[in-house]
């Protein structure tokens, strides 16, 4: 099935996907300040960018968009029916990169969370899963 946009429409649409600052970035780092931690975003020294890193308890943490990075078994992670080879590369693409950027990041001793956007997008579970994330950063740390 062909787009339903032409080439040119399509790039304006994609130009508009946010790369930093999403709402589930935002999220996460308004829980993270209230509760006292103190951060850098988008660190570009690091091995694939981190979102949120916390040089005191040298952690670096990638909220990733279940689309964009595959995220298996996730109901928002289904790729388009048109399109499909080009968006099975893409995907691919990026998962071999945030894998390898992972390693890169942990071989230099940092410990990498990643946060999937369906696991903060739900009002009821999105509490939950910020407290275990603090409860994670605080005991991994002491």
């Amino acid at each position: 099935m062909a787009d339903v946009f032409d080439k040119e429409k399509r790039a304006a649409i994609m130009s508009k996907v946010k790369q930093k600052d999403t709402q589930p970035e935002l999220i996460v780092r308004k829980f993270l300040f209230a509760n006292g931690f103190r951060f850098r975003k988008n660190v570009t020294t690091l091995p694939g960018s981190p979102d949120i890193v916390l040089p005191k308890y040298k952690t670096a943490i990638f909220v990733n968009g279940c689309f964009w990075h595959g995220h298996k078994d996730c109901r928002h992670s289904n790729l388009p029916s048109s399109n499909r080879e080009y968006w099975e590369k893409k995907v691919t693409r990026n998962i071999a990169r945030d894998d390898t950027n992972v390693a890169k990041l942990e071989s230099l001793g940092w410990r990498v969370i990643i946060i999937w956007t369906c696991e903060i997008g739900k009002k009821s579970q999105k509490e939950a899963f910020l407290n275990d994330l603090l409860n994670k950063l605080r005991n991994d740390h002491s």
